[in-house]
Parts: structure tokens; sequence; C-alpha cells
């Protein structure tokens, strides 16, 4: 994703060529990933995380809607690698083209900004770019497979619920990454260094031996979160999150830890219920927590104003003069910029990219 996002000038001649294959290469480069990990369930191989649909709308957030073609070209490579292509491949390419891009227009009919920085960001990206949206890809890629006889009937719901979960945890996990990589400054800052550090050793060690205790201790990652996300908001979060879905889904995969003894449907469900609920609660916990220390940073700039305006009219001076508020809506960018902010302002704070 960092070659799709370091693209800067995207009207230069061959700039637009150059950011569909750039995104068609990340999106294949996330499916071999993917598939690394596989559960079968009812006959069918599905992954318990699909991180293409994550990069599909992160690229969609940041480049605009205009960069779907690479999208497609990713999907079917990914297909390529796996099967000879057959005509009913193109339902499957159509379907996991249109719910990213399905998922970045609900976005921005909910004004979604992508520094997620308010709860309602955070609310939006769950319930509409990854619950609703992908139900589209999972309902289509099922279903066609039913059509074609490659899966029978009966099979269907668990399938459809497998795929519709494993492309709905793409876009919790790896979106909120690499809008976070895409908006972060470089270099980071080291102020807290030392607790990162701690924090970094501590989740090396409680995540492993939460995942892979026969006891099952997964419950012992959810302080570990809620301590990353009050103390490093999003950038804490979403790395402890990634990291535990990571490891709890090799462990499932390999049917070891927390998973031994189960069978591949209870596997996939206990999977599954974890990295979702894991997910939800570092996206929504990290956002609630930035919403109110923006809030509380409003309110102390307002009260240091205000204690001015009072000295200055105590002293019998006028009031200093006072910056105007801009006013805009942030929902008006212009789209013909790019979404690369070269209308002067800062770029994590615009909602999604332009078409």
């Amino acid at each position: 994703m960092a070659a799709v996002v370091g693209i800067e000038d995207l009207r230069r001649p061959g700039g637009y060529a150059v950011q569909v294959v750039a995104v068609a290469a990340c999106y294949y480069g996330a499916a071999r990933l993917g598939l690394l990990r596989e559960l079968t369930v009812e006959g069918a191989v599905v992954t318990p995380i699909w991180p293409p649909t994550g990069v599909a709308v992160a690229a969609l957030l940041i480049l605009g809607l205009r960069c779907w073609p690479g999208i497609s070209i990713g999907a079917l490579l990914a297909v390529m690698s796996l099967t000879t292509p057959h005509l009913d491949v193109l339902g499957t390419l159509a379907a996991q083209t249109g719910a990213p891009v399905v998922a970045v227009l609900l976005l921005r009919r909910a004004r979604f900004h992508t520094d997620l920085s308010r709860l309602r960001d955070g609310v939006a990206l769950v319930f509409l770019g990854a619950l609703t949206a992908m139900l589209i890809s999972s309902t289509a890629g099922v279903g066609l497979l039913v059509l074609t006889g490659k899966l029978d009937w009966p099979s269907f719901w668990p399938v459809w619920l497998a795929w519709w979960v494993g492309d709905a945890m793409g876009v919790l996990l790896v979106t909120p990454l690499l809008l976070l990589l895409h908006g972060a400054r470089w270099p980071p800052s080291v102020a807290r260094w030392k607790e990162a550090v701690a924090l970094t050793v501590v989740a090396c060690c409680v995540v492993p031996t939460a995942v892979y205790s026969s006891i099952s201790l997964l419950y012992l990652v959810y302080p570990l979160l809620i301590w990353s996300a009050l103390r490093f908001q999003l950038e804490g979060s979403v790395l402890c999150a990634l990291l535990a879905s990571v490891l709890a889904t090799v462990a499932a995969t390999d049917g070891v830890g927390a998973f031994t003894g189960l069978s591949r449907i209870e596997v996939m469900a206990k999977l599954q219920t974890f990295n979702g609920s894991m997910a939800l609660t570092a996206l929504l916990l990290s956002a609630l927590i930035t919403e109110q220390r923006n809030t509380r940073r409003s309110v102390e700039k307002a009260c240091q104003e205000l204690v001015e305006v009072l000295e200055h009219l105590t002293a019998g001076d006028p009031p200093p003069p006072r910056p105007l508020p801009h006013t805009g809506d942030i929902g008006d960018v212009g789209d013909s910029d790019g979404g690369n902010g070269t209308d002067g302002r800062d770029d994590r704070t615009r909602p999604t990219g332009p078409p």
C-alpha cells in the first residue's frame, strides 16, 4: 500500500496508470497473504481474514473511486493464481469490486473522515464500510457457487457467513491501519517511546500466551487492548488487534491452543467471534478516546482565548484580533486535487477521497 499512498501528483501524464497498477499489485499481494491461512467450511475453502477488502476500501478512500480498475485487476490475478478462470468469474470480480465501491459511497454519505478522529467515523466504518457493504461480495460470491453447482444449497448459509465475516474483518483490521499510515506524520513522535516499548514487550508476551494456551485465555487480550487505546489511541489499538488476530488465525488454522479439539465450524465461530469483537473494541474505543481528547483541547483553547480577551479588556485595550473560523463543511472539499491535500489543508481531516 505504500506504493499507492506515495503517489502525490495523480494528474501528471501516466499517473493514473501507475495508480491502477499499484492498487492491483497491493490487492494481489494482500490476497496472497490472506491465502496463507485457510479453513474449510462445508467443503468450501474460506479465509478467516481477507486483507484485500481492507486494501481496496483504503485505496478508494485515499485515491478516489477512479482507481476501481486496479481492484478488478488484482482480484482477477488472485483468481488466476488459484484456478483457471471461467465465465462465472466475472460475477465474482464484479462483486469483489462493487463491495468496496459501495462501502466508500456509504462512508461518503455518512461524511466519514479518514483520520478516524470521531466516534461516528468508527461506527460508520464498522456498520457501513464493513458489515453492510461486504454483504454484496459474500452474497454474490456464495450465490454463484450454488448456481454453478460448486456448492450445495444446504451449505449456503455457513459458507456465506464465513465469507462475509472474512471480508468484513479485512476492512476492520486492514483499512484503519492503512489510513493511519497514510495520515501519519514522519518522523513519528518519540515522546512516549519507553511506554511504547513496554507495551510492545507485554503484547509479545501476553498475546501468544492467550492464544496458544490450552485453557483458552483469549480474554487476556482485552486489558492490553484497552491500555493501547487509552495511551496510543488508534495507532496502539489497531496494531494490538492486528497482532492478536494474526496469531489467533494461525492457531485456529493449525487447530492448537484455544482451538484444540474443535470442529471446523466451531473453530470458525470462535475465531470470528474473537476477531470481530476485538476489532470492534479497538476501533470504537480509540475513536471515542480521540474524540474526547479533541473536544478537551478545543475547550482548553477556547478558555485560553477568553482569558486573553478578559486581560485586554481589564487593561482597557481592545481585544486581540481572532482568526476567522473555517466555516466550510468538510464534505465540500473539492475533488479535483486527487485527495492529496493540494487545497492547503491537512489531508488527514478530509473525508473520503475523490472519484
